[in-house]
């Protein structure tokens, strides 16, 4: 893992630095603590480092490898009980054994929704019939087991936007206002934005002056503040409108103000705690600033040295406790979360969600990766297999890309961090249909929460009530592939006026 110049200068730069290991790995970014010690241990028996080290592999005979994937077939292909049975291989081992002797065994179900369709027959004589406005509209979408709007999308589809002179009101104008109306419009326009600006300019000083965030309350503010923001911009408001503005009382304004413009009594104690702190390399705090205060016959309270010195900026460096974390960093540049917990949309295609789930059986591990409509919850792609690689996330995507490659719609496909997320096959596919990528932050499952969502309706109405102890792998992919596709045109969904997904597309028109 390190070449024979990387520890030795690892183990001189230890003991150069008197055997310090933090001060050293700091310095270096590099190893571990233990195995530091372990060079230095072996520096110290040796006066040198090996300059390469063999690295003993365990070697497994072709029986070994051919009893053990034949074990894992006759077993419910179950990984885990293989090698509790056998003691060996690994888990990694055992799965290049299985691909290597019998590549069939991976599987894969891929499904996409379906679409229905209408003839353009149907099309041209409803279009008709609307245009002719013989009966109403809501009449001819009943008779047809559509809504109102499918006809009008179809409309639009033969006809254009434009509106026929059959379907045209004849409204009359809208009155217009007088004068006077209009004027009194502008007048109070005027002042909400006065008042906006004088907000606006509020916030802006109590940044300035006070050094409070762009978004505090300017209601909390001490009187004492108020009175400096308001003497801060007496020149440009009325003073009446500042009192008002920040709900101070006339007379604690100028109580306050006067207290401001008197002679300040710690001017001297200001002096000397700048002193103090500069000549002590600026690490005291207020109890030893106070006590150094002392030896030069300046006694004040420990509050008033705390006040002071927040107000002379008289901060102490320090640095912050790193809190412990196995996060080593991105692997690459992620995304901005450009749905940020906005699973609205207003139309098909235009946000998607994708996550990989997990189902332990007996007979062992399936992973399922779909791709999900926020329109109406549709399953647009989805892929089952036994093995959470790139080709599970991939070949989902590329049957996504299906659907709309021969329309206008480019969707912005939401995703946790995961690396199958990240990696070249899923970026290249992207970037060529021209989809938007969108993730979610580090270790935040709730961005990502509408895809939960199906996950957890999947499990709670299929997975936990049922017993899988005879069921094979096979059979489970198979189980769980007709349930997305019943979830997709038969079940019932409360908020999409309780029809299916697709039932709800088709009532809509949108399924052409």
């Amino acid at each position: 893992m390190y070449s024979y110049e990387d520890r030795i200068r690892a183990v001189k730069l230890y003991i150069k630095l008197g055997k310090r290991i933090g001060p050293t790995l700091r310095q270096l970014g590099y190893p571990t603590k233990n195995a530091l010690k372990s060079w230095h241990r072996e520096y110290e028996k040796n006066s040198d480092l090996q300059v390469a080290y063999v690295r003993s592999r365990q070697k497994y005979s072709d029986e070994q490898a051919h009893a053990a994937v034949q074990h894992y077939l006759d077993h419910d292909r179950c990984i885990a009980s293989t090698m509790k049975a056998l003691g060996y291989p690994g888990r990694a081992t055992l799965i290049a054994w299985i691909d290597e002797l019998h590549p069939e065994v991976r599987h894969r179900v891929v499904g996409r929704a379906a679409n229905v369709q209408h003839s353009l027959e149907l099309k041209n004589a409803a279009v008709i019939e609307l245009c002719s406005r013989t009966t109403s509209a809501q009449v001819i979408a009943q008779r047809l087991a559509v809504c109102r709007p499918t006809l009008y999308n179809w409309k639009h589809q033969l006809l254009g936007r434009e509106v026929p002179l059959s379907m045209k009101r004849q409204n009359d104008a809208k009155p217009v206002p007088d004068q006077a109306e209009l004027q009194r419009q502008v007048d109070s326009l005027q002042q909400d934005i006065r008042r906006l600006q004088l907000e606006h300019d509020l916030l802006k000083k109590a940044n300035e002056l006070l050094k409070k965030g762009l978004g505090v309350d300017l209601q909390l503010l001490s009187n004492r503040e108020k009175t400096l923001l308001v003497d801060a911009l007496k020149q440009t408001y009325a003073l009446s409108e500042l009192l008002a503005e920040l709900d101070l009382a006339r007379s604690s304004y100028f109580y306050h103000r006067a207290q401001l413009q008197g002679a300040d009594k710690y001017a001297d104690a200001r002096l000397a705690l700048t002193e103090v702190f500069e000549c002590n390399h600026r690490c005291y705090g207020y109890r030893r600033m106070r006590a150094a205060l002392g030896k030069r016959q300046v006694f004040i309270s420990e509050k008033v040295v705390q006040r002071l010195m927040k107000e002379e900026c008289l901060v102490v460096a320090a640095n912050k406790r790193r809190r412990y974390g196995s996060y080593l960093g991105e692997i690459s540049p992620a995304p901005d979360n450009l749905i940020n917990r906005d699973f609205q949309a207003a139309t098909p295609n235009e946000k998607w969600l994708t996550d990989i789930t997990e189902f332990q059986i007996p007979a062992g591990k399936v992973y399922l990766s779909p791709m999900i409509d926020c329109f109406d919850g549709l399953v647009v792609s989805w892929t089952i297999g036994t093995r959470p690689d790139s080709d599970l996330v991939n070949t989902m995507l590329d049957a996504a890309i299906e659907t709309v490659v021969n329309g206008r719609e480019r969707p912005v496909v939401h995703s946790d961090r995961g690396a199958h997320y990240r990696w070249p096959g899923w970026l290249s596919r992207m970037h060529k249909a021209k989809l938007i990528r969108s993730m979610s932050r580090k270790g935040c499952s709730p961005d990502n929460a509408a895809c939960e969502g199906f996950f957890g309706r999947l499990k709670t109405e299929l997975f936990y009530p049922r017993d899988w102890q005879t069921t094979t792998i096979e059979q489970f992919i198979q189980i769980v592939d007709a349930y997305i596709r019943w979830y997709n045109e038969k079940r019932i969904k409360i908020s999409l006026g309780s029809l299916s997904p697709i039932e709800y597309r088709e009532s809509l028109g949108l399924t052409a």
